[in-house]
């Protein structure tokens, strides 16, 4: 005879991020016409992310080599852990507050455990309400945290994330060069 049925686990958490995820969508904050476009030049380009992290490490490459005059302002706070959903919704805001063009959440994959954070209430609000376009890069392509959901663009690495942000300048000067000889 079963008495009780309760979900336990992975299982619970599950049920609980579902429940969130239904009420932020019925608030909007996943909408496609809020998306905004990102800009072509960023001129400050804010970027979220652990410290000493492979994500940080490879989106800055990505960035200098595609662009580098680009200018990046690196806010590093915990990924993981309690005390990552109020420092990565502090980090956001600090950025935007600092003037940045774009902001990029980046963080590497990892267990269903380690991207919760990246789930939190706190966090998909602050992407939501985020003074200027952000673009999620956590976890892997699998991987889809609610931060990806109410971001504006959502890359699938941080180097995807980084072509997205910034324009090739040699792309950018051969297209110069043809416009000029038109000219």
């Amino acid at each position: 005879r079963v008495l009780t049925i309760e979900r336990f686990g992975i299982g619970a958490h599950l049920a609980a991020l579902e429940r969130l995820k239904q009420q932020l969508a019925a608030e909007g904050l996943f909408a496609a016409g809020r998306k905004r476009p990102l800009p072509r030049i960023p001129q400050l380009i804010g970027l979220v992310t652990g410290n000493d992290a492979a994500a940080k490490r490879d989106l800055l490459t990505a960035i200098t080599t595609r662009f580098p005059p680009a200018h990046v302002l690196v806010a590093e706070t915990y990924v993981q852990g309690p005390r990552a959903a109020p420092s990565i919704a502090t980090a956001i805001g600090d950025l935007c507050a600092r003037g940045v063009d774009v902001v990029v959440l980046a963080r590497g994959g990892g267990s269903f455990e380690d991207l919760l954070p990246f789930s939190d209430e706190r966090v998909v609000r602050a992407v939501a309400g985020c003074a200027v376009p952000v673009v999620s890069a956590v976890g892997h392509e699998q991987d889809t945290p609610l931060c990806d959901l109410a971001a504006d663009v959502r890359a699938s690495t941080p180097t995807a994330a980084a072509r997205l942000v910034v324009p090739d300048l040699a792309d950018l000067r051969e297209r110069l060069a043809r416009t000029r000889q038109a000219l």
